[in-house]
């Protein structure tokens, strides 16, 4: 048995299946993507080759800039609002003495639904007349505040953004329940005689500690944002006028309904290099803080 687990082919055994399906689903879709990203293609006909054209219209194209735009307020409302949201529920349910295992699957219930799903019922609570959003304004006498909220310039993407982190924070929450979870209670009785309690304690010393789950959590974040395409699909489709566009929901829309294959493609690339760069921007600013405070 030790020799067998010592043959490097063995372990190449294991591994050979994973590398199969990673080239299948992810290696082969992204090449050919980058090869039709090159050409004018209507989905039928041969490719013709164009060469920079699509990339160099996706980037004269303001609805691609739009689009972007749309992803990344995805990305600032996850980061700044949906983590800290994440990070104060995680410690509250920490603390729970009593049912912690009801509060955790409370939270966790709407990750567990289709987008699909998810995207259908809070259109029923936006809805303008029959909404429960507007009937409960309606009941407390604030009829002014109520709005047609998926159909305004100023509430339709609000409305989706807040639907998406709905969706969403009870999957970080366990994250982040599990790396608070697993702090020794040592530290935390230290930090009590030393006098740190309540919100000092949580900041002083369980914010530090859990600081690469949170880096975690922003990355996976930042490219989840950029990957955004079925709840705005399910609730506004883009619109009104565009204003939810994402970047996903556009190329889309190019590929299916304008057969423009080739420049769906090439946005498709574009948000594969944005993703990337993000990333890789996020890693090195992460790095240089570590670098710092070291």
């Amino acid at each position: 048995m030790n020799k067998t687990l010592r043959n490097p082919w063995t372990y190449f055994a294991f591994v050979l299946p994973t590398l199969l399906l990673y080239g299948l689903f992810f290696l082969i879709p992204l090449a050919n993507s980058v090869k039709y990203g090159f050409t004018r293609w209507d989905g039928v006909n041969t490719p013709e080759f164009t060469g920079l054209a699509n990339f160099i219209e996706a980037f004269q194209d303001e609805r691609v800039w739009g689009a972007l735009k749309n992803n990344v307020y995805f990305i600032f409302f996850s980061v700044f609002l949906q983590i800290p949201v994440i990070i104060v529920l995680a410690i509250l349910i920490s603390n729970i003495k009593r049912l912690k295992g009801f509060y955790k699957t409370t939270v966790f219930v709407p990750s567990i639904l289709s987008t699909a799903v998810v995207g259908v019922l809070w259109s029923f609570i936006y809805h303008p007349e029959i909404g429960l959003l507007n009937q409960l304004l309606h009941s407390v006498g604030l009829d002014k505040w109520k709005h047609t909220w998926l159909a305004e310039d100023g509430t339709a993407m609000l409305a989706v953004l807040f639907t998406n982190g709905w969706q969403w924070v009870g999957f970080y929450v366990v994250l982040v329940l599990a790396a608070i979870l697993g702090i020794s209670r040592e530290i935390y009785e230290a930090a009590e005689i030393d006098g740190a309690t309540g919100v000092r304690k949580a900041w002083t010393i369980t914010v530090p500690l859990i600081r690469p789950v949170i880096l975690v959590i922003v990355l996976l974040s930042i490219t989840g944002a950029m990957k955004a395409l079925d709840i705005v699909m399910v609730m506004t489709n883009g619109g009104p006028a565009g204003l939810t566009e994402v970047m996903a929901t556009y190329m889309i829309k190019q590929g299916t309904r304008l057969n423009e294959y080739g420049y769906a493609n090439a946005i498709a690339i574009l948000i594969f290099l944005f993703t990337l760069l993000l990333t890789l921007v996020f890693q090195l600013v992460s790095k240089r803080v570590e670098e710092v405070e070291s």
